[in-house]
């Protein structure tokens, strides 16, 4: 016989099962950024990343501009991402490690930077995180004929899809989604995504209000494709 304070056993399998749902629902999801000043909220991707998702996703940044895959560590940039304990962590090289940046920054493509970029997807992964390798956004420099221009990132992006494929490690090729949206707005359209200088000079790599939105709406996509547990965390009106 049940005492009166004792709800029977449907109901109470209900109540556990609806208490699990709730905690489930209210998990929190922690992403790190690092990376460069095309990360970063001044002038990267980074705001629209954030705004993609919910409160149950909390967007720590740590990128810094004028930082390469090299000096990112040596100044001890990349310490506070692993301490920080996230879920996951983004990470997007390459516009500063080119030739012509210093010794301070500058890395070799194929051997230094590949280097480098594995350093960070095995130290992710020691303490429990998910390192997910993205490529750097294009610069939208045109040829004559609309194309973006195939400048020194190219090498760098290809190391990264290589180290992706190698390290079976998720990829965002913002690189190739930045290049479409480029060369489908064409010169006159990227002025809408492209920063200004305090002289109101266009700036073709990093981006101005409309591109931080639109450009870390396009990495907020591929994260979730890749990652279907973040699915649940972007707003209705946000899903495609």
């Amino acid at each position: 016989m049940l005492r009166k304070d004792t709800l029977p056993f449907p109901a109470a399998l209900f109540l556990v099962l609806a208490v699990m749902g709730v905690a489930g629902q209210a998990q929190q999801v922690k992403i790190v950024l690092v990376g460069d000043s095309t990360v970063n909220d001044e002038g990267g991707w980074s705001p629209g990343l954030r705004a993609s998702f919910g409160p149950e996703v909390e967007i720590l940044n740590l990128a810094q501009n004028g930082r390469s895959s090299k000096s990112f560590r040596d100044e001890g940039r990349w310490a506070p991402a692993l301490a920080a304990k996230p879920n996951f962590i983004l990470i997007q090289f390459g516009h500063n490690d080119v030739p012509g940046k210093g010794t301070d920054r500058e890395t070799d493509a194929t051997t230094t930077y590949r280097q480098n970029m594995a350093r960070y997807v095995d130290e992710a992964r020691a303490v429990g995180a998910e390192p997910v390798l993205v490529t750097s956004i294009v610069r939208r420099n045109f040829t004559a004929d609309g194309k973006i221009v195939v400048d020194s990132l190219a090498p760098y992006v290809a190391e990264v899809r290589s180290l992706a494929a190698e390290k079976k490690a998720p990829l965002i090729d913002l690189y190739t989604l930045t290049l479409e949206q480029a060369e489908r707005l064409g010169p006159a359209g990227c002025e809408e995504i492209d920063a200004r200088d305090k002289e109101g000079k266009r700036d073709h790599t990093h981006l101005g209000p409309k591109g931080r939105q639109e450009i870390g709406a396009l990495a907020a996509r591929e994260l979730v494709r890749l990652e279907s547990i973040l699915r649940p965390k972007v707003p209705e009106s946000g899903r495609r």
